[in-house]
């Protein structure tokens, strides 16, 4: 038997793996946001997550968009039996255009903190159709997402340089992610029709190549 731990996106909850089906003999482990300090990199808040929750070696873990990012953090400082990555990407060359935009001109920085969990009526725009309770619950794990949280988090991951995969690193995403497109992608499982949030409605397909990747 081994732990899995399931990390969250940016402005979202383990809530997000609600439709995902995981092995019942494991112990399954959600991982919830811990307060980062100001001068954290997404390396040494994976070291705060490892201390946290007691991620040690041979454990599994599943990271889902900025999760994933932590996922291969977490890798790359005890050897996991697994890990899995959602709607995420592994390195700096995975990264979409806009990052490098974004670093030159922060403009989230000026955003007021209220805005940035009040933004759920862009969620279908941003990320495309959905269906209704999987839209409000988007919604509420927004509006219970720490503003501060997510400015040290859109920071963090726009000076994240990762250039190393980890051994054992496996990658589903969906051919419709508009946040990381899937064309720049290396070695990575590709769901039709998948977007961003895919995890909501496309976890038929995500939940059976879960089962062949933790067969391995």
């Amino acid at each position: 038997m081994s732990s899995i731990f399931l990390i969250a996106g940016m402005g979202a909850d383990t809530r997000i793996y609600n439709n995902i089906e995981l092995p019942a003999d494991n112990d399954i482990i959600p991982v919830d946001w811990i307060v980062p300090h100001k001068t954290d990199t997404l390396a040494t808040y994976a070291q705060k997550l490892i201390y946290q929750y007691n991620i040690t070696p041979n454990s599994i873990v599943i990271g889902n968009s900025l999760g994933g990012m932590l996922a291969i953090e977490i890798a790359k400082k005890i050897n996991l039996k697994k890990t899995i990555l959602i709607s995420s990407i592994k390195t700096i060359d995975e990264s979409p255009g806009y990052f490098g935009v974004f670093r030159k001109v922060p403009v989230y920085k000026i955003v007021p903190d209220k805005l940035f969990t009040s933004m759920g009526f862009m969620i279908e725009l941003i990320f495309g159709k959905m269906a209704a309770g999987d839209k409000w619950l988007f919604k509420d794990m927004l509006k219970k997402t720490s503003p501060l949280f997510l400015k040290w988090a859109m920071s963090a991951s726009l000076k994240w340089d990762n250039t190393i995969i980890p051994p054992n690193t496996y990658h589903i995403h969906g051919d419709n992610d508009l946040i990381f497109p899937h064309k720049k992608l290396k070695g990575a499982t590709i769901i039709k029709g998948g977007t961003h949030i895919m995890i909501f409605d496309k976890a038929k397909p995500i939940n059976k190549w879960l089962k062949s990747i933790l067969k391995k």
